[in-house]
């Protein structure tokens, strides 16, 4: 069975970080990753925020990444595909070695939250001694096999629990509603799709915690 690992990367050890500092409130958020051959790697990802246009003039500066472009735009989110340079060493590229995939990454200002998906305990022991023996910093928040919570106390993540008491002191969860999802989200600093996949997340964590547990039969006495 497949193990998910949940960790924050300084954006300077991953990618754009050049184009994150230069415009912190932006929000990026990867869609999808395609390792080409083993030198190249083309990220999809949707950026929202109100200066996509500096987000562009930093991203054409920015040494990590090449050939930036514009796809579609939906709302106040314009979706890139780009070219992650080789040269850069980075965990961007450690992943590739191992076999991963990066199911999750949001990137906002020095920061980025990355969810990976590992085909076995020896991969992910081997990308851990990757970033060890490399120098990088990383913070693991969670780690799990896909169906079953492996977090101590089986409990929600970090960014799970702040979503999910975010939502409930704004009264989302009333009926009715107090408030919206995106106003839940602004309060966050992410994106409604960011938030909705850590709501999401922290649902079924709660509920493999809580409900999926051997109980005793009713029935008996």
């Amino acid at each position: 069975m497949s193990i998910i690992a949940e960790f924050g990367v300084p954006s300077d050890e991953f990618a754009l970080y050049e184009t994150l500092v230069a415009v912190p409130e932006m929000i990026v958020e990867i869609e999808r990753v395609v390792a080409h051959e083993s030198d190249r790697i083309m990220p999809l990802f949707w950026t929202r925020g109100d200066s996509h246009a500096d987000f562009e003039d930093a991203a054409a500066d920015d040494p990590s990444v090449e050939d930036i472009t514009k796809l579609d735009e939906a709302d106040d989110a314009v979706l890139y595909r780009a070219e992650w340079v080789e040269n850069v060493e980075t965990v961007a590229y450690a992943y590739t070695e191992t076999g991963a995939t990066i199911t999750e990454a949001t990137g906002q200002n020095d920061r980025w939250n990355l969810q990976m998906r590992f085909d076995d305990e020896a991969s992910l022991s081997t990308f851990r001694e990757y970033l060890d023996e490399n120098g990088y910093q990383f913070d693991l928040n969670a780690l799990y096999r896909e169906h079953q919570p492996m977090t101590e106390s089986h409990e929600v993540t970090a960014p799970q629990r702040d979503a999910l008491l975010c939502a409930l002191d704004a009264g989302f969860y009333n009926v009715p509603r107090d408030t919206t999802m995106d106003d839940v989200a602004a309060d966050l600093g992410i994106s409604q799709q960011a938030l909705s996949k850590r709501l999401r997340r922290g649902y079924r964590n709660l509920i493999e915690s809580s409900l999926t547990l051997d109980h005793p039969d009713d029935s008996e006495e």
